[in-house]
């Protein structure tokens, strides 16, 4: 059994077999900071969580855009007929179109549940079950929610490429801390709670948090620093960065074989060590698949295999 999996029993796990050609830190930072509401609001409003996810990063840009920006508005809900808070006028359909404005993130999560959960064009929807993202897509798109006729495979692709279906079967207790104090139980639980373990190209992995050390990781996981370093090919001395990739365990020499004949698009300001750590892939291997002198320094729009 590896190190790491002492400390907890039962992690919930994300297999991602491909990651976005763009926007990867971006797209994924958004699913760590709204996970846990998607996930609540399944639970209230039974509404699955990968749907409730793809259509915020959908709609909100990964929170990127103006209305996520400045009215907490992740879904692009206009004012409509009984909406009496404030709005943000901007153009969509007219150039003053008019879309609520919320105080709080928590509110557009809340407020796309009750919009979809008490309006009579979406009842339908209710009667699928709560793994058919499927069928919650395409049921969106016929019930009206958008005009976009590519909006149901939009929505698939989303939900598959960061494979957020899985969220849809999340239970609670995906740790079990197994230490001997009450104090170390509770700060296994405390990490687990605040970092999801995925798994990239058959390998484990978490991504760092403001405040997070290799010390502390290594200790929380049961993986030694050393280890850790040695994983993620960083020197000794090197900090860690909110939202830096952190494997657990030895990265692979090729990407997952989805990716056969598939080209990494490098992007402006990527290196080769991003983008191997996006793969899950060793960074000496990426060299060698790529027949690359060390000193070769990737330009936006180079394609870059992995394997």
């Amino acid at each position: 059994m590896k190190p790491f999996f002492k400390c907890f029993c039962a992690a919930l796990l994300i297999s991602v077999s491909a990651w976005a050609q763009s926007g990867q830190s971006v797209q994924w930072r958004y699913i760590e900071n709204y996970k846990d509401m998607a996930i609540d609001q399944m639970r209230r409003y039974r509404i699955p969580a990968s749907i409730t996810l793809a259509q915020g990063l959908i709609e909100s840009g990964a929170g990127q855009s103006r209305l996520a920006r400045e009215a907490h508005n992740h879904f692009g809900i206009k004012v409509g007929m009984n909406w009496t808070g404030p709005y943000i006028v901007m153009a969509d359909d007219r150039p003053d179109d008019r879309f609520r404005k919320y105080r709080t993130d928590d509110e557009s999560y809340e407020d796309h549940s009750r919009f979809l959960h008490n309006n009579q064009r979406y009842r339908s929807l209710f009667s699928l079950a709560l793994t058919d993202y499927r069928g919650w897509a395409h049921g969106l798109k016929r019930c009206g929610y958008a005009t976009n006729p590519r909006y149901p495979e939009m929505l698939i692709g989303m939900i598959e490429r960061y494979n957020l279906q899985q969220f849809d079967s999340y239970t609670s207790g995906r740790y079990h801390a197994r230490t001997s104090s009450s104090r170390e139980r509770q700060a296994e639980s405390d990490f687990f709670a605040r970092h999801i373990v995925y798994k990239i190209n058959g390998t484990y992995m978490i991504i760092a948090m403001r405040g997070d050390t290799w010390e502390g990781v290594a200790r929380e996981t049961g993986v030694s620093k050393r280890k850790l370093l040695k994983y993620n090919e960083r020197p000794k001395g090197s900090q860690l960065a909110s939202g830096d990739i952190v494997y657990l365990d030895k990265k692979r020499s090729k990407a997952d074989k989805k990716l056969k004949g598939v080209p990494h698009v490098v992007q402006p300001g990527e290196s080769l060590y991003d983008i191997a750590q996006h793969y899950a892939v060793r960074l000496k291997s990426v060299y060698k698949l790529n027949g690359l002198s060390e000193d070769y320094v990737p330009q936006a729009g180079d394609l870059i295999w992995l394997r």
